[in-house]
């Protein structure tokens, strides 16, 4: 029995779309030559908080303009489906976003990189990430639509990558046996020390890249790995390509945001590993058990919250300091 299509119907009308690639140009424009996007300069913990906020804030009254507009023109049944389904999508790509901020964390502290110049890697990381996942999305919207049983195939994906990720929970990443970090370095002129926030410098004539530039490279070829947990995981939720691909990129865009919120304290959520793992694995599950049962977005809604807040709030008991 193949999985039921008609959540694959997209709601999104051209205008739709043009109207939210214009929102987000807008709001890398304001990031990027407004806002201080292009300035060395370390971010505070109140401004992330305060950036954090915004793109929550924004997420949900995205969330509400669309269900406003579906109960107008398609009624309140699709209105309330949709938007359960985005809050739901968003949920997901902003808990497993997280597991990018431990990545990013390792790999700032093992390139030695100044706080201040943090920022515009990750500038540049959400730009490539967004064309990277747009174009994912477009193309597994297309392949599910035409093949809908590849939808198993990617429930059994995310059942193995979370079994995987429970069992490899422990284990720091070796980065310096990473394949792509070892391509660049053998066959690209790299500096010794970074050059503010430049990625290439001229020597002698002569084009050289930064070791900011060796970090940008590893921050892309993370979030394409986690692309790859990331997307299947909300097309067991919703196959509505508009959907998919407005949660994805608010999760994105506030992703920066997340790391520097959470950086200095990424130690005491260690535990948040395993229900990561443990979300996968049951989404997964739900994509692999559709033609007996279909889990109900409301009920995957609740098994992600209480896992996700079940593994921060066992995260932050365990590290927390004992009392004199």
């Amino acid at each position: 029995m193949a999985p039921d299509m008609n959540h694959a119907i997209s709601i999104g009308e051209p205008w739709m779309w043009a109207a939210f690639i214009a929102f987000v140009l807008v709001m890398l424009a304001l990031d990027l030559f407004v806002l201080g996007g292009r300035k060395a300069h370390k971010v505070s913990v109140k401004e992330a908080a305060l950036w954090s906020l915004a793109w929550f804030g924004l997420a949900l009254l995205f969330n509400v303009g669309l269900w406003w507009h579906l109960n107008g023109t398609v009624g309140p049944e699709i209105a309330d489906r949709k938007a359960l389904e985005f809050f739901t999508g968003y949920l997901i790509e902003k808990s497993l976003s997280v597991d990018n901020v431990f990545v990013f964390l390792l790999i700032f502290t093992a390139f030695h990189v100044p706080a201040e110049y943090q920022r515009r890697v990750l500038l540049y990381g959400v730009l490539g990430a967004i064309a990277m996942r747009t174009i994912m999305i477009l193309a597994g919207a297309w392949v599910v639509r035409e093949y809908s049983w590849v939808l198993y195939i990617f429930g059994a994906f995310l059942v193995v990558t979370g079994i995987r990720m429970l069992v490899m929970a422990e284990k720091t990443p070796d980065l310096e046996q990473n394949p792509v970090l070892k391509f660049a370095r053998r066959h690209l002129r790299i500096t010794e020390d970074y050059h503010a926030e430049k990625f290439t410098v001229m020597k002698d004539g002569v084009r050289y890249f930064t070791p900011l530039f060796l970090v940008l490279i590893l921050i892309e070829v993370t979030d394409l790995v986690f692309a790859v947990d990331s997307i299947p995981a909300i097309f067991a939720i919703t196959t509505d390509p508009f959907i998919v691909f407005t949660s994805n990129i608010f999760a994105i865009m506030g992703l920066r945001a997340l790391y520097f919120l959470l950086a200095d304290v990424a130690d005491r959520f260690h535990l948040l590993k395993y229900g990561l793992a443990m979300v996968l694995t049951f989404i997964g599950t739900k994509m692999l058990i559709m033609p007996w049962y279909h889990v109900p977005v409301q009920a995957s809604l609740s098994v992600v919250a209480v896992l996700i807040g079940g593994s921060v709030i066992a995260s932050l008991i365990a590290t927390r300091k004992p009392t004199a």
